[in-house]
């Protein structure tokens, strides 16, 4: 990493229904590359059609989406930029009106009508983000990162509120974890010693017990077979729900553990050149920056120049944020976040 600023997988609803990559996504990465970050991350990317979550969706799942992502790493690479993809599943999170049947989740989930995996289509899922790693290896990307976090299929394994199986994906933390450690153990194997490998958790809601994303992200972090954890905290700064916890920040818990060649960064509420600052205090090796890097396509470039910078006050024109490389779909969604995009005058 050149500097210690990752670019977030952002969810910007900009790809081609088929997951084929689109200009409009193009044009927002390769302008984030070019605003000095360091790791520069698509938005979660599908390994199955059947495990899509949301509309506009980048796919990773077949050959025919080999062209866009081949001309999507040559544009990072070309920056600079340690250009990665985020492997996803939406697991039992996947519409039923976007995959046209049920959604997989690893027990029957009844509140997202959601029907249990089999014990072969578990391993064809973790077939899939391996396989997911390796199109994206060929594609040219300097490496993936497998999204374990927010809900999703690799978070419903570890869920013990989700995940009611009784084998041995099932049951024991050790068997809830074990998805999650086959595509580790899988994308290792099938990709190159240099082909950067990250995991990202979030430790709290969908189910997660904080002690035990405590205690996973400490085994990560001392795992010489993954490069990086990333955590998304959605607060770097508050204090956990779970009272038992202590008095600590989010970011400070988990910046406390140790690790060995592993390196740890976190997102969530990381907007200013203070909060960066506060953020590697408390024990990160670099930041992760979503709403700072869709507000300022160069946010690394502008809190290297002033460490006290402070974003753009919301909420923004439209204008603003077509210039830093928003496209039409991806503007839309901004407008579902309240107060984030000023109403036409």
């Amino acid at each position: 990493m050149k500097n210690r600023f990752m670019l977030a997988p952002l969810t910007n609803l900009q790809s081609h229904a088929d997951g084929v990559l689109s200009d409009d996504e193009y044009r927002w990465l390769t302008k984030r590359a070019e605003g000095g970050f360091a790791v520069t991350m698509t938005c979660a990317a599908h390994v199955q059609a059947a495990g899509q979550g949301f509309p506009g969706q980048l796919g990773i799942f077949g050959d025919q989406h080999l062209g866009g992502l081949s001309r999507l790493a040559a544009g990072l690479n070309g920056e600079g930029t340690h250009s990665v993809v985020q492997l996803h599943h939406a697991g039992m999170r996947s519409p039923r009106e976007l995959i046209g049947e049920a959604p997989h989740c690893p027990s029957a989930n009844e509140e997202f009508g959601a029907r249990a995996m089999s014990l072969d289509e578990v391993k064809a899922s973790r077939d899939a983000f391996i396989a997911g790693a390796k199109r994206a290896e060929k594609a040219g990307f300097h490496g993936v990162e497998l999204h374990g976090a927010h809900g999703y299929l690799i978070c419903q394994f570890l869920s013990a509120e989700v995940n009611q199986r009784t084998d041995e994906y099932g049951g024991a933390f050790e068997n809830r974890a074990r998805f999650l450690y086959e595509c580790i153990e899988g994308v290792r194997a099938t990709c190159g010693r240099d082909f950067s490998l990250g995991v990202r958790l979030s430790p709290e809601r969908f189910g997660m017990d904080l002690a035990e994303i405590l205690g996973l992200a400490g085994a990560l972090l001392k795992d010489d077979r993954i490069d990086y954890l990333d955590m998304s905290l959605w607060d770097s700064f508050k204090a956990p729900m779970d009272a038992a916890a202590g008095s600590k920040t989010l970011v400070e818990l988990f910046g406390a553990l140790p690790r060995g060649r592993t390196r740890l960064g976190a997102a969530g509420k990381i907007l200013t050149g203070a909060d960066c600052q506060r953020a590697m205090d408390a024990g990160l090796d670099f930041v992760v920056i979503g709403r700072g890097a869709i507000l300022h396509h160069d946010f690394p470039k502008k809190v290297a120049a002033d460490a006290g910078f402070q974003p753009i006050t919301l909420p923004v024109p439209e204008a603003h944020l077509k210039a830093e490389g928003l496209g039409t779909a991806f503007l839309a969604y901004m407008k579902t976040w309240k107060g984030f995009v000023a109403e036409p005058a």
